[in-house]
C-alpha cells in the first residue's frame, strides 16, 4: 500500500513537470505484475524511487529504456567496478541526490497551499519532515493520516448556515457571506451543506437547536416576534441514512415542545425517497415540504415575505 502510494505520488510529480497524464489503474497493474514476477526470484518489493527518478529527470532521460540501461550499468558496476567505489565518501553520493532533488522543492506552491487551506499545508509539512527525518514511507503515512483526519473532521462537523433574503429578490443565502441579506421575522432558515449520516446527524441537530436558542435569547432581549417556523434547506444534502432521519424526528419533537413548525425545502430525490420510506413525510405532513425556501416563506409567512 505504501509502495503503491509512493509510486503514484512520484509519478504525478513528474507528470506535472513534464505535462503528461498517468493512469492510477495501470500504475497499480504494472507494480503488481512487477512484484509478482520479482517474487519468483526472491526480489525485494519494488516501487518508484524519488531520488533515482529525480536523477533520471535531471539527466534528461525520456523513456523507460533509461531504466534498462541503468540496470545493466548497475549490474556491471556491482560485478566489476565495485572495488573502485569502496572508498567513495557518502557525502559525495548524497550530494548527487540532493542536487537532483532540490529542484523539486516548490516554495510558491507551498505558500499557495498555506493561503488556501491550512490543513493541506499541515499535511504538506508532515510529509516533508517525515521524509527528511525518517523515510518516504513515514512521510506518506503522516500526510495520509492528516488528510484522513481532515476528512473525518469535515464529515463529523459539516458546514451549516443561517440564511437571509437578499433585498428585492427571491434568493436566500448565507447571512455571514452576504451581510445585506435580511432575516425573515418569525422564520428561522437553516441550510445543511453535507449529507446527513450517523457520523454527523447528532451534530446537525444540536447545531440547529443551538442556533434556535441563541435566536430566542436575542428575541427576548430586543423584544422581537418569536420564531414560529424553522425552514431547513436540504438542497446540498445529497443523501441521508436512518440515523439522520432519526435526528430529524428528534428535532421535530423538540420544535413541537417550543410550538415551532418544521418545514423542509428542496430535498433531493434520494433524500425524499428515504424520508417517504421511513414515513417521515407522513409525520411532518406533505404540506410542510416545498420546492424552494421562497415558496415556504410565501406560504407560512406571506406578510414577512412582503416586508423583506
Amino acid at each position: 500500500m505504501v509502495g503503491l502510494t509512493e509510486a503514484i505520488a512520484i509519478g504525478r510529480t513528474f507528470a506535472a513537470l513534464k505535462d503528461y497524464q498517468i493512469d492510477g489503474n495501470k500504475e497499480m497493474l504494472a507494480l503488481g505484475t512487477m512484484n509478482i514476477v520479482g517474487s519468483m526470484t526472491s526480489c525485494y518489493v519494488g516501487t518508484g524511487s524519488m531520488s533515482r527518478s529525480a536523477v533520471n529527470y535531471m539527466a534528461g532521460c525520456k523513456t523507460a529504456i533509461s531504466n534498462v540501461v541503468m540496470a545493466i550499468v548497475v549490474m556491471l558496476t556491482l560485478l566489476l567496478v565495485t572495488p573502485l567505489f569502496k572508498y567513495t565518501p557518502n557525502a559525495i553520493l548524497a550530494s548527487i541526490i540532493i542536487n537532483a532533488v532540490v529542484s523539486l522543492v516548490d516554495y510558491e506552491t507551498a505558500y499557495l497551499i498555506w493561503k488556501v487551506d491550512k490543513m493541506d499545508f499541515m499535511a504538506l509539512l508532515g510529509a516533508f519532515f517525515g521524509v527528511v527525518f525518517a523515510s518516504v514511507e513515514y512521510g506518506l503515512l503522516i500526510a495520509v493520516a492528516i488528510s484522513l483526519g481532515k476528512i473525518l473532521l469535515q464529515v463529523t462537523r459539516p458546514r451549516t448556515a443561517l440564511l437571509g433574503n437578499l433585498p428585492r429578490t427571491t434568493i436566500y443565502t448565507n447571512v455571514e457571506q452576504y451581510p445585506e441579506a435580511t432575516k425573515v421575522p418569525g422564520v428561522m432558515i437553516v441550510r445543511v451543506d453535507s449529507a446527513i449520516y450517523f457520523t454527523n446527524s447528532n451534530y446537525v441537530k444540536e447545531r440547529i437547536l443551538r442556533w434556535l436558542r441563541d435566536e430566542e435569547e436575542q428575541q427576548q432581549e430586543q423584544k422581537l416576534s418569536k420564531t414560529e417556523f424553522l425552514i431547513v434547506e436540504l438542497s446540498p444534502v445529497t443523501d441521508i441514512d436512518t440515523s439522520g432521519i432519526h435526528a430529524l424526528e428528534e428535532l421535530l419533537k423538540a420544535l413541537e415542545k417550543r410550538k415551532i413548525q418544521l418545514i423542509l425545502a428542496n430535498p433531493g430525490p434520494a433524500v425524499i425517497q428515504k424520508l417517504r420510506s421511513a414515513k417521515f413525510t407522513e409525520l411532518i405532513g406533505d404540506d410542510k415540504i416545498f420546492l424552494s425556501v421562497d415558496d415556504a416563506v410565501k406560504k407560512f409567512a406571506p406578510k414577512s415575505a412582503l416586508n423583506v
